[in-house]
């Protein structure tokens, strides 16, 4: 019998540990809310929305081919975690530069996660040869008064890059006459496009028969866009501190050449690396500035960088 009593005293004493050690985790500490975002890891099918659309443009979801489509953009973007994360972190930090470019052209809200499908939110290179967040080939951004060349490459500059797209995007939508059609002709060409529609006699993208990248961007734009604007539904759990943000900066405006980026930076109590990190369109380690351009630099506050 003091067996049995022993056994149960233990067992008590284990239950109490548990619920003990249940409660801690519950607890809203920043420790706690790590443990809690590892053991709580699940795998659902999701249920695609039934009133989805891209720049006010609904999509057809009743349309078997698009339904999976649709399913399986959400699927792989929810489930791709570490990559979701980090575009609600950076979102957070590159968003507010976007959004009011694209409401000064009147481009809808939704092209900032064409931006996001293009690049992460990151100065990307393809092979073909597009750069940054928009990914403008050279053409393109020479043609819409961008410099471009091995000392100063502004399709690096997210504010004149954004503003270039944004003249690309009224261009698209004026000659195919659909905001889904034009952002469709960011990745294809408004010719490739124009073609296949008339080739395939439809006139609408989701009637399309393309290849695989095209045929599924518009789909990843609007996952995108369906995700980042609910993270919690998603399985998203972080807090505001979690996100990245913007260093505030003031700018410096300079009218002759810069021979030394190291020294030039060090005048303002920061190092050659920030200088290049908040403006990665100076692509060498001197400004050339042989015509007497007058360029605007962005040096940060101090105090928001550890320089030695």
């Amino acid at each position: 019998m003091k067996t049995v009593q022993k056994i149960l005293a233990f067992v008590g004493l284990l239950s109490l540990c548990a619920l003990f050690v249940y409660a801690l985790q519950d607890a809203p500490t920043d420790e706690n809310f790590e443990k809690k975002l590892i053991n709580d890891y699940n795998v659902y099918a999701l249920q695609v929305p039934s009133n989805l659309d891209f720049a006010g443009e609904a999509m057809p979801l009743k349309s078997p081919d698009i339904y999976e489509r649709m399913d399986k953009e959400l699927l792989v973007n929810t489930y791709w975690q570490s990559n979701g994360l980090l575009m609600f972190k950076r979102a957070k930090k590159y968003f507010p530069i976007i959004e009011p470019i694209l409401a000064k052209y009147n481009i809808p809200d939704d092209f900032k996660y064409l931006a996001v499908i293009e690049s992460g939110l990151t100065n990307a290179v393809s092979p073909a040869g597009a750069r940054g967040v928009w990914q403008i080939m050279p053409a393109t951004g020479r043609e819409n008064g961008l410099e471009v060349n091995d000392n100063v490459d502004e399709r690096y500059h997210l504010e004149k890059a954004t503003e270039v797209a944004c003249k690309y995007l009224l261009k698209s939508k004026d000659e195919l006459g659909s905001w889904t059609l034009a952002a469709a002709a960011y990745n294809a060409g408004n010719s490739g496009i124009s073609r296949y529609l008339r080739e395939q006699n439809v006139s609408n993208y989701y009637d399309l028969l393309l290849g695989e990248e095209t045929g599924r961007y518009v789909f990843r734009i609007v996952a995108l866009k369906e995700i980042l604007t609910n993270p919690a539904k998603y399985g998203f759990n972080f807090r505001e501190k979690d996100l990245y943000s913007n260093v505030p900066t003031y700018k410096v405006e300079v009218k002759t050449e810069i021979t030394d980026f190291t020294k030039f930076a060090e005048q303002y109590g920061i190092n050659y690396k920030i200088l290049k990190i908040h403006n990665p369109w100076l692509r060498e380690p001197r400004l050339n500035n042989k015509s007497g351009k007058n360029y605007t630099i962005e040096i940060p506050e101090i105090g928001y960088y550890n320089v030695r």
